[in-house]
C-alpha cells in the first residue's frame, strides 16, 4: 500500500496528494503518469504525476467524478491498494535546451504543465507559461511556475485575476508582437489544446499536445483513449500522452471522450446515494 504523506486542498474542488512511492519517484520524468486504486473494488484511475522528491510522488486531483469524491475523504496517513508507475511516454524535452519554449495550459493542465515548465527552465530553455482558469478561485500553483519560467501569463474567463479572456489570446498576442517560439507545449481540454493549435500552425510553431485528459484505465485494454494521430491509431495511454498536435483528430477525440459518462454518474450516483429518475 502506498501511504499518503500530505493531503492539501488547493481550492474548493482541487487537491494535492503527495504519495510515498520511492520506487517510482527515482524513475519518473514530466509527461508520465499514474495508476491507482483505492481498494480492492476500486476502478483503475490515471493520474499525471506533478512533482516528485526522492521519496514522493505528487499527484493534483480534481474532485469530478466517483473516486475522486472517495479520494476526497483520505487524509494523511491514508493509503491507496494499488499505485503504478510511472507509465506512458515522457515529454521529449531535451532538445529544446538554450531554445524559446511556450508552455500553455487550463484549469488542472496546469499540474501536468508545472512538471514541464520546471524542467525546461532547469535545463536552460527561455520559457514562457501561459495558464487559463475560469476564475481566481481556480488558479493553482501560481507560485511555483513563477520560480518555473522567464514569464508567467495568468487569464480567468471572468477578469477576476490576470488578463480576461483565454489563453489563444494571450499566446497570439505574443507571438504578433515579435515573441519567437521554437516550441508550444499545450496541456489542458482538448477543445483548448485545438485552438492553441490553431494559432501554432498560423505560423508554423511545432506544438506538442498531452492526450491525457481522455485516459480512462492507462493500459489501452479499455479503448476509450484511442484517437487518430496523422491518420493513424493510437492510444494516448501507451502511445503517448503526448503527440504533434499538428496531426491529431481533436474532434475524435472529444468526441470518444464522452463514452463512459452516463456510467461515471452511476457511479456518483452509488457513492452519494442520490436517486435520480428518468435517463441518467
Amino acid at each position: 500500500m502506498a501511504r499518503i504523506i500530505e493531503k492539501t486542498n488547493l481550492n474548493d474542488t482541487t487537491i494535492k496528494f503527495v504519495v510515498n512511492a520511492p520506487a517510482i519517484a527515482k524513475k519518473a520524468l514530466p509527461g508520465q503518469f499514474i495508476i491507482l486504486r483505492l481498494d480492492e473494488k476500486g476502478e483503475r484511475v490515471p493520474f499525471t504525476i506533478s512533482e516528485t522528491d526522492d521519496e514522493n510522488v505528487t499527484i493534483i486531483v480534481q474532485v469530478v467524478g466517483g473516486t475522486t469524491m472517495r479520494m476526497n475523504e483520505l487524509k494523511a496517513g491514508d493509503g491507496f491498494l494499488d499505485f503504478v508507475g510511472p507509465l506512458g511516454k515522457p515529454t521529449d524535452l531535451d532538445d529544446l535546451k538554450g531554445k524559446n519554449v511556450c508552455v500553455v495550459g487550463g484549469g488542472l493542465g496546469t499540474a501536468i504543465a508545472y512538471p514541464q515548465a520546471k524542467y525546461l527552465h532547469r535545463i536552460g530553455a527561455n520559457v514562457d507559461v501561459i495558464m487559463g482558469f475560469k476564475n481566481k478561485d481556480l488558479i493553482i500553483l501560481k507560485d511555483e511556475l513563477e520560480e518555473s519560467s522567464d514569464n508567467l501569463y495568468i487569464t480567468t474567463d471572468d477578469g477576476s485575476f490576470g488578463k480576461q479572456g483565454f489563453v489563444t489570446q494571450v499566446l497570439e498576442e505574443n507571438i504578433n508582437n515579435g515573441k519567437d517560439y521554437d516550441h508550444v507545449l499545450a496541456i489542458g481540454p482538448a477543445i483548448m489544446m485545438k485552438n492553441v493549435v490553431k494559432v501554432t500552425k498560423e505560423s508554423n510553431i511545432p506544438t506538442t499536445v498531452s492526450m491525457n485528459s481522455i485516459m480512462v484505465d492507462g493500459t489501452g485494454m479499455c479503448g476509450c483513449c484511442r484517437l487518430t494521430v496523422g491518420g493513424e491509431m493510437k492510444f494516448a495511454c501507451v502511445d503517448g500522452p503526448d503527440f504533434d498536435g499538428f496531426l491529431v483528430d481533436f474532434d475524435e477525440a472529444m468526441n470518444r471522450s464522452r463514452n463512459y459518462s452516463t456510467e461515471e454518474r452511476e457511479h456518483i450516483c452509488n457513492i452519494t446515494g442520490e436517486v435520480r429518475h428518468g435517463k441518467i
